[in-house]
């Protein structure tokens, strides 16, 4: 894309204003790594759950595309469990149309992970194949997963956390996990055929037509606290899944982060990308909703999308949803990628492209610019590093008198220039 020196010209002299750094305070329950295989093995070994992994049973392990906390060793312990029961363990990428909807795109995203054949110890058995494995009770047919179907059982590995595009007692999850993740790209679109209005219904819909015709045996979803760490660790029957599912969801909202000021001018993200929210940024952060059907976040009048995570590969699902980007952005996307997860869940908005501007500098300042009914001179900006690490933030000096009064921030830093290099990037 060719210079666009008119179009710098209008931004050029707007005002950035300094920034201090705040750490933002939250609960920390937390689950050391090194405790997490014997919490696992613990967990397994009870009868409820060793008794349905037999000597000589082939055992589908599913694994999703999101960047869940330890979730390589967390497979790892789960594939261990069952080759000492003397089962015969594969893991199963399950991630709908995620990976531009190829096997060998869902088996690099696992890769990204940590979790290849070598660590876990069992085969990755990647394919877009799937079989039917009942009807729903509206009717509809339900596939997953060729190789899960066909197995002598299923485990559900996943995290439990809410959903960014819609509210309901299952919201990210084992039922999800089950509809979307085991469904592929075919499962996946059906299951967003009739829209997020819908989802809420549909989830556990589909979730227990699975239960019913399929070889589940069991759940371990895992919980994370604010800081992207796992702090909880559970074995669900499948017979439980139905029941407990809603109880782990509402747990999982206690421990969101959040935020800690709900209005601002401009967010400022500088990375989005799958490995942060199935959205690119998690909209029960940043409050950019693709659907009406869930609300959160925090109120900002701009969003300035500065970079794409390497983990993402190019996927800038959710950079519809900035006003403004940067070229680096812009040079960085890759189409393929991105529309098929955005057709398959049937919601466009998230794959469009903002105004695209040359450097970060630019950026912002076409955010604020463009901002109505603020103090120019004075703007509220929040910057974030992405939408999953949120422990220290920066704040525009409008609120430097307002953050020292906040229980749940620490001022860490008086305010400063923001560090722009000579081409306008910050580093």
């Amino acid at each position: 894309m060719r210079k666009r020196p008119f179009v710098a010209s209008l931004v050029s002299d707007t005002f950035v204003p300094k920034m201090f750094t705040a750490r933002q305070v939250f609960p920390r329950p937390r689950i050391d790594p090194a405790d997490i295989p014997g919490i696992i093995d613990g967990l397994l070994s009870e009868e409820k759950f060793a008794s349905r992994v037999k000597p000589g049973m082939r055992i589908a392990i599913t694994a999703g595309s999101r960047g869940i906390a330890n979730s390589a060793l967390t497979t790892k312990c789960i594939v261990d469990f069952c080759k000492k029961q003397g089962a015969h363990p594969f893991v199963v990428p399950a991630m709908g149309s995620h990976g531009g909807a190829t096997a060998e795109g869902q088996r690099e995203i696992l890769a990204g992970y940590g979790i290849v054949e070598e660590y876990v110890g069992c085969p990755i058995v990647s394919s877009m194949e799937v079989k039917k494995v009942g009807t729903n009770e509206a009717g509809i047919d339900v596939y997953i997963d060729r190789h899960a179907a066909e197995a002598d059982g299923i485990i559900l590995g996943c995290r439990i956390k809410p959903h960014t595009a819609f509210r309901g007692p299952y919201e990210s999850g084992l039922m999800k996990m089950m509809a979307i993740g085991l469904g592929k790209q075919a499962g996946a679109q059906q299951c967003h055929e009739a829209g997020f209005k819908n989802m809420a219904r549909n989830v556990p819909m589909w979730g227990r037509c699975i239960l019913k015709n399929a070889p589940i045996l069991f759940g371990v979803p895992t919980l994370e606290n604010a800081f992207d760490e796992t702090c909880k660790i559970v074995a669900v029957a499948a017979e439980d899944i139905e029941a407990q599912e809603p109880e782990l969801l509402k747990e999982a909202f206690t421990y969101m982060p959040r935020i800690w000021v709900d209005r601002c001018d401009v967010l400022i993200v500088d990375q989005i990308g799958k490995n942060f929210s199935g959205d690119g940024m998690d909209p029960n952060i940043t409050g950019t909703f693709c659907t009406p059907y869930a609300t959160g976040g925090i109120d900002a009048q701009r969003v300035a999308v500065l970079d794409l995570s390497p983990e993402t590969h190019g996927n800038a699902i959710g950079l519809g949803y900035a006003s403004a980007t940067t070229q680096r952005v812009f040079d960085q996307l890759d189409l393929a990628s991105m529309y098929p997860n955005a057709i398959t869940c049937t919601v466009l908005g998230g794959v469009r492209i903002p105004i695209v501007m040359e450097s970060d500098r630019e950026c912002i300042q076409c955010c604020i610019q463009t901002c109505n009914e603020i103090d120019k001179q004075n703007p509220r900006l929040v910057r974030i590093p992405n939408s999953l690490h949120l422990e220290h933030i920066l704040l525009s000096e409008a609120y430097y008198e307002e953050a020292k009064a906040n229980p749940h921030l620490v001022i860490e830093g008086e305010p400063e220039p923001m560090p722009f290099d000579e081409d306008g990037n910050l580093w």
